[in-house]
């Protein structure tokens, strides 16, 4: 078997559900059915060992009731065993009345023994009745009852053994036993039948869902309207908004693209206007309109890291190190701003890491390069989001211009570098992770402050 083989057989999945229930279920079932019959096998044939051992102790007493001494100290019987079977030889019932005294010859024997007779074995200690199984004719297996009992005007003690063949007791056993396995062996398949209609009819429905997806795929239908159980419910739901997800997701590409496409447009047209006419400024309008498209660039490709990396629901990452490590960047690129952080230190948001520092970068160092040199930074954790207040003590924006700041390539002080794409860049991917971001006044430094908020995670 080579390694080609084995790859294709790992790629066909783990076997089929519906076979594995009835497997396992055809397992349990035979393993409770076979413990369960051999109890009841024991059960059974305990009683029926019970009931014959009852009638061989009933002749024994019988016997016991009977027997008499004699003259000359012999035992014998006043009245004879009713069951003609003593009389026949070889019969299969028998009875046997010895002393551990007396002569073997003097034993009295039941005719149906012949010429045989029964080992006396060791002595009891005791006058209770005992019953075991014997081997001693080759030809019958027998099931003996004895007791010893010491009779009035004698001081021997007889032994009373009465033995019938296991032959009967043996068929009875087995007839039973046949009954039990064939009546098992029913009940079994028609548990493992039922089983297997339970898995195929409790499967069915994902049969029904698999059909409903490939619906979708070949574009007959674009959700899965079908009603389902309350258990694959919820599944099929998950499906319809993974499918809700992945639209919204293909929409904004498209929209992005065609974004782009449009951002890009103007500034190619003029640089190809220009070259054209040989402006002589052509250097010039290269680099401004270079500048634009970069801008255009690097903010649409900001929102595509964000879309991509939001459909990840592990996403998690902790406030403090993210505001540590922005602090620490911006404090060397402006030496004389001082960054003060605040607040709840274990804060975590549902943002990915990469995402959550460029927003806190942004905010940042807008606050530095636009403030007085004090940027003040606030945590704060409620139970749905995590607030995060960046404060300067610069001149501010004035409230009417605010929302103006957040369109792309707003510049609110053109003697200082930038792209104005900052804010525009932190409200797109605050919004994909479902957060938001305000500008407002700030009451300890005077300044502004940016209020973001971003989903908590646990």
């Amino acid at each position: 078997m080579n390694w080609r083989l084995l790859l294709s057989r790992s790629q066909r999945g783990t076997g089929s559900l519906t076979r594995r229930m009835i497997v396992v279920a055809a397992i349990w079932i035979a393993v409770l059915l076979s413990v369960g019959g051999f109890a009841l096998d024991r059960v059974l044939a305990s009683a029926i060992t019970r009931n014959f051992d009852a009638q061989l102790e009933y002749v024994l007493t019988a016997l016991i009731a009977s027997a008499e001494i004699g003259p000359d100290g012999e035992v014998f019987l006043n009245r004879a065993p009713a069951d003609q079977r003593f009389l026949e030889p070889y019969s299969g019932l028998y009875f046997q009345i010895s002393g551990e005294a007396a002569d073997p010859e003097t034993w009295f024997r039941s005719r149906s023994l012949w010429d045989r007779r029964f080992e006396m074995g060791q002595p009891h200690s005791d006058f209770e009745i005992h019953t075991y199984d014997s081997d001693q004719f080759t030809t019958e297996s027998l099931r003996v009852v004895e007791r010893d009992v010491r009779l009035p005007g004698s001081p021997v003690r007889w032994r009373f053994q009465v033995a019938q063949s296991r032959a009967g007791l043996d068929e009875q056993i087995g007839v039973l036993r046949r009954t039990m396995v064939r009546s098992f062996g029913l009940l079994g398949l028609g548990l493992i039948a039922l089983a297997a209609i339970q898995a195929f009819y409790g499967l069915w429905p994902l049969r029904r869902v698999r059909k409903a997806i490939a619906a979708i795929r070949s574009g007959q239908e674009s959700r899965i309207e079908e009603r389902f159980p309350q258990e694959i419910e919820p599944m099929t739901e998950e499906l319809n908004e993974l499918l809700a997800h992945n639209e919204v997701q293909a929409e904004e590409a498209r929209r992005h693209a065609g974004n782009l496409a449009h951002a890009l447009k103007t500034p190619l047209t003029v640089v190809t206007n220009a070259a054209t006419a040989h402006s002589p400024d052509l250097a010039d309008t290269v680099i401004r309109e270079a500048r634009t498209m970069r801008r255009q660039v690097d903010h649409h490709l900001a929102r595509a890291r964000a879309i991509g990396r939001r459909s990840s629901t592990q996403a998690r990452a902790e406030v403090w190190p993210s505001l540590q490590a922005v602090e620490r960047a911006v404090t060397r690129l402006y030496e004389d701003v001082t960054v003060d952080l605040a607040g709840d230190k274990s804060a975590a948001v549902r943002v990915e890491r990469q995402d959550l520092d460029e927003m806190l970068g942004n905010l940042i160092e807008n606050a530095a390069k636009y403030g007085g040199g004090r940027v003040f930074v606030t945590v704060k954790r409620s139970p749905d989001c995590v607030e995060i207040e960046v404060e300067d003590d610069g001149p501010g924006i004035p409230e009417a211009e605010r929302a103006n700041s957040f369109d792309r390539g707003a510049r609110l002080d053109l003697e200082k570098p930038g792209t104005g794409l900052g804010l525009a860049i932190v409200r797109d991917v605050a919004t994909i992770y479902g957060g938001s971001i305000t500008l407002e006044e700030s009451e300890d430094l005077g300044g502004l402050m940016a209020r973001l908020k971003l989903p908590i995670r646990g």
